[in-house]
């Protein structure tokens, strides 16, 4: 794409106006407000001396890799990670796709590279995906600016690019301390129940919702655990299915509950419990057997 043809470096700023940016741990990749530091910074290599398909590599050396590794057992979206591979293969390659005014990052599997938000633990996670739901298509959206540009590619002296207002970072506004990034097993999450905000969500209007996802066999691993939990503000069982396939990226999850009597799930379809009781579902996706 002729946008890169010029372009040394750049970075991507998503929908929830955060910039994807290469972790300090050298392996995640993740989204972060502050778009002026190292971790925001990503080279452009041409695949084959054309622009029509990119390798991006960030501050650490280690290229923008869509792995086969999934995000979260349930749900579609794989992981989005830093890595040097020992031969350059389709995995760290992206085709830039233009819409208007801003570009999709497509695998060679037909994938975008997406940008999660909404309920821990996607909120601020990085993974590659084809979403079919509407309300999720700005996640694979990102307004990219060039941050340093190649003077004449036959020269190895760049110079740096100064931002036109258009492209500079947002004013920093005053913000509530950012959640801590979530941690990659469930179990852990109980360890820091105390600590992490995940698991006593503030006091507001609403219900708390206590979830687990379960696998493609409708297992639920380590369901002793407390689980994830949001503030609920909607009324019906058909709002709550909705939410939690937004935010989860199961499009065709199964909100369940399980049965007092033999412990089983089966699927909420009436109504919710009244006055606002606090609710424990898993997600089931749509093809396990209950």
């Amino acid at each position: 794409m002729e946008f890169f043809q010029k372009a040394k470096a750049i970075r991507m700023r998503n929908s929830h106006n955060k910039y994807l940016s290469a972790d300090d741990d050298e392996e995640t990749v993740t989204q972060d407000r502050n778009g002026s530091n190292k971790n925001a910074r990503w080279t452009v290599e041409p695949v084959r001396d054309s622009y029509h398909v990119i390798r991006l590599k960030g501050c650490y050396g280690k290229s923008l890799t869509a792995s086969n590794e999934r995000f979260l057992l349930g749900a579609t979206g794989k992981k989005v990670i830093q890595l040097k591979p020992s031969r350059l293969d389709s995995s760290v390659e992206w085709e830039p796709v233009r819409e208007g005014s801003k570009i999709k990052l497509r695998t060679r599997n037909g994938n975008y590279l997406r940008g999660n938000g909404g309920l821990p633990p996607w909120r601020n996670s990085v993974t590659h995906d084809n979403p079919h739901l509407s309300a999720t298509q700005d996640s694979i959206s990102w307004e990219v600016d060039v941050v340093e540009i190649l003077v004449n590619p036959q020269v190895t002296a760049e110079t740096e690019f100064t931002p036109s207002p258009k492209t500079q970072p947002p004013p920093q506004k005053t913000q509530p301390p950012p959640h801590r990034r979530p941690s990659r097993t469930q179990s852990s999450l109980s360890e820091r129940s105390e600590q992490d905000s995940v698991v006593s969500p503030p006091k507001s209007d609403g219900r708390t919702i206590y979830y687990h996802i379960a696998d493609d066999e409708g297992h639920v691993e380590d369901e002793s655990s407390v689980g994830y939990a949001f503030t609920f503000k909607g009324n019906s069982v058909a709002e709550l299915t909705q939410t939690l396939r937004e935010e989860t990226c199961m499009e065709d999850a199964v909100v369940c509950t399980r049965s007092p009597l033999n412990g089983k799930l089966f699927p909420l379809r009436l109504q919710l419990p009244p006055n606002n009781g606090t609710l424990h579902v898993v997600l089931v996706p749509s093809s396990a057997s209950l």
